[in-house]
């Protein structure tokens, strides 16, 4: 036999055996606990994602799922532990626009790439942002946010996010390049801790998610002045979109549920399946639509292709706010 035929010989047989040990690995998942990992700080958004996930995983899959919370680098931490972690279905992620999506187009120190580090296994939630301001701030809407900027600017606005990069962050920047305004940048590790310091008037507004700030507008601790899309929410009917002021502006956040490249696709499959349910559950749907979610749930080519085209997207927003790596 041929050198050549040999190699070819040798390609195949350890082409059936990684396939073999694949479906092997599938078949016998889950044989322990399973560790989903939140970038985010708790508190915030991913937590009220994450936590129902894990629950009804454990129950689904007949094994614990516990969920830790490793926040940092606008997410990049827990993304970095996911990408590097054993492709077994045993380390999975809560991925989140701004570090799967928006980082890429970023001068971020990423050590993991959005596409080739992770098989996509399905969107878990897509919602707007809102941008909530200290009531002690003399202003009502987004005009005013504007005009009292550029009147005091001895007053040093300063505004809170999740991390640089991230859609709290560039939807803030669109808004500043739009109308000129000046406002300080006052990153953190979740959402949280922005609401912390909002609350005790440490700094003067945040585009959160809307599940962040809903509760403190409810009991007036903070003041709704517009949403992130051109779709009012049915919960806050009377807050006006971003775009009646800063035409075309439009940022949405989501949620995904990840694992690294190269997990055998019958387990990601499987879990698609199994948070697809979890996500449409009466008590889950319900509870993610009060705080202003709306439930996913595709399949793990279609959540592929989504983050594909977030990329492509968020690398022009990037860009427009002057944040690309070319800057």
């Amino acid at each position: 036999m041929g050198r050549r035929a040999t190699s070819l010989r040798g390609l195949l047989i350890a082409s059936a055996l990684a396939v073999y040990g694949g479906v092997a690995a599938a078949q016998d998942f889950p044989a322990k606990p399973i560790r989903l990992l939140n970038p985010y700080s708790p508190g915030g958004p991913t937590d009220a994602i994450g936590r129902p996930l894990a629950d009804k995983l454990s129950r689904a899959l007949g094994t614990p799922v516990i969920m830790e919370n490793k926040p940092g680098a606008n997410g990049m931490i827990a993304f970095d532990i996911a990408a590097r972690a054993a492709p077994d279905g045993y380390t999975l992620l809560i991925s989140h626009v701004g570090p799967m999506a928006i980082n890429p187009a970023m001068a971020q120190g990423a050590r993991y790439d959005p596409v080739k580090d992770f098989a996509p296994i399905t969107l878990l939630a897509s919602q707007q942002l809102l941008l909530g301001v200290r009531p002690s701030l003399p202003v009502k809407t987004l005009q005013e946010l504007f005009d009292y900027a550029k009147a005091n600017p001895s007053a040093k606005l300063s505004y809170g996010t999740v991390g640089t990069g991230s859609t709290t962050h560039l939807a803030v920047e669109w808004l500043k390049s739009a109308s000129h305004m000046d406002a300080t940048h006052v990153p953190y590790g979740g959402a949280g801790p922005v609401m912390v310091d909002l609350l005790a008037g440490r700094i003067d507004f945040a585009f959160l998610s809307l599940a962040s700030l809903i509760e403190y507008v409810k009991d007036n601790r903070i003041r709704p002045i517009a949403v992130s899309t051109p779709q009012r929410s049915e919960l806050l009917p009377d807050v006006p979109p971003a775009s009646d002021t800063v035409p075309g502006f439009n940022v949405s956040s989501w949620y995904g549920f990840e694992a690294p490249a190269g997990t055998p696709k019958a387990i990601v499959d499987r879990l698609a399946r199994e948070a697809g349910k979890i996500v449409h559950e009466p008590d889950v749907a319900t509870l993610m639509r009060n705080i202003g979610m709306v439930p996913g749930g595709d399949t793990p080519e279609q959540h592929a292709a989504w983050i594909r085209s977030e990329i492509v997207r968020w690398a022009e927003l990037v860009k427009k706010a002057g944040l690309d790596k070319t800057q």
